[in-house]
């Protein structure tokens, strides 16, 4: 099958991670993404670590954070500071699709690579700039940090057990959510250019994706006025739907309605707590939920974990371990579904990589290739460049 995006160029001027996770994910559809770093210094992920990635002798080649979002792309090692160096991205600019950016506000405009600049060099040119709070309103100056942003953003507020404190996400969903939302514009603005031949200016910001994904809870808050506030594991619309203990640990129970809540009751051995007019409809159970779920935890309690489990499989009630990544990684429908990968890197080794998780026609869209070395093809790149000014 042929790459969705082949053909494609992306110039990536973008660091850390939502920047570069949507240029990863261009990647995996098939562009040619050309990662522009600092020279001698490179994306700042390269050195966030331990651990670092190896390569065939040995040697490390960049930490795992970085080869956490940079698949597929090739490197170009240039001087921003410089003519020539900012005269080469302007000439790669001129020949590209899209380019993705995640400097602050006005900060690419002291080197001529801002939008207004480049479009008027590439009328066809696609800018997708990142930021934390957009390049509009009063925090548009700030620096934006996932961490803040998941603070500012409300997440946190939800997150956590209700008598401790806010807990960000383990991982930096404010980030991730922001590139894969930068990657659908960038791919809504390449099928209008192609009615319309136009760029298109994309403005991202970090916060806007934040709030824009509290999804249901900031729906709860307009509607009713009421303010969500933290709640643990349990979900605020539905009961049961939250971890339960085991004999031997803990698992997920999520019924989603009433049928499924009647049989884990039969399971418990308990079918008469289904018959209770408080606990007949959800919305019955969620106003009794203190209650319902303390009974149904000490019924649980009784049961291994993996026998409960194996129960609510057979009879159609939604339910699961709480693994660790190790564990995930050993999971019989990860391993199937083939989310691990090895990637081959320039030195002759591999990384392991997680794959992209849209499968198309039968294949699994993923970058044929481990991240980049720094500057390893400022050569190639450099000599195209020269070939196609001189033709």
């Amino acid at each position: 099958m042929a790459a969705p995006l082949a053909g494609i160029r992306v110039l990536e001027l973008a660091r850390i991670l939502a920047g570069p996770w949507a240029g990863q994910l261009l990647a995996d559809l098939g562009a040619e993404v050309i990662k522009v770093e600092r020279a001698g210094a490179g994306d700042d992920t390269r050195g966030w670590g331990p651990p670092f990635a190896t390569g065939a002798d040995g040697a490390p080649i960049g930490a795992a954070y970085f080869h956490a979002t940079n698949r597929g792309k090739k490197s170009i090692a240039l001087d921003f500071e410089s003519p020539e160096g900012q005269a080469t991205v302007r000439a790669l600019a001129a020949e590209s699709d899209v380019l993705i950016e995640n400097f602050k506000v006005g900060g690419l405009s002291r080197f001529g690579l801002d939008h207004e600049t480049l479009s008027a060099l590439n009328p066809r040119l696609i800018y997708c700039s990142v930021t934390g709070f957009g390049q509009t309103g009063p925090y548009a100056p700030r620096a934006g940090y996932d961490y803040l942003v998941q603070g500012m953003g409300g997440l946190m507020d939800l997150n956590g057990e209700a008598a401790g404190e806010p807990q960000k996400v383990g991982v930096a969903v404010a980030d991730i959510f922001t590139g894969l939302y930068a990657t659908a514009g960038i791919l809504a603005a390449l099928h209008r250019r192609g009615e319309t031949g136009k760029g298109a200016r994309i403005d991202m910001a970090l916060l806007d994706t934040q709030v824009s994904v509290l999804a249901n809870q900031a729906l709860n808050f307009l509607v009713s006025g009421e303010v969500p506030h933290r709640m643990g594991n349990a979900h605020p619309n539905i009961v049961p739907y939250q971890v339960f203990p085991a004999a031997d640990g803990h698992l997920i129970v999520a019924v989603g309605n009433d049928g499924q809540f009647a049989r884990f009751c039969a399971v418990l051995g308990a079918a008469e707590i289904a018959l209770d007019p408080n606990h007949l409809h959800n919305a019955d159970r969620v106003r009794h939920r203190d209650t319902l779920c303390a009974t149904l935890a000490a019924l649980t309690a009784k049961f291994a974990r993996d026998d409960l489990l194996a129960r609510l499989e057979t009879v159609g009630v939604p339910a699961a371990p709480i693994n660790a990544i190790d564990q995930v990684f050993a999971d019989p429908q990860v391993i199937h579904r083939g989310l691990k990968v090895m990637l081959p890197e320039a030195g002759g080794g591999t990384v392991p990589s997680v794959a992209c998780p849209i499968v198309m026609d039968g294949q699994r869209l993923v970058a044929s290739s481990a991240s980049p070395r720094l500057g390893a093809d400022t050569a190639s790149i450099l000599a195209a460049l020269a070939e196609h000014a001189a033709s």
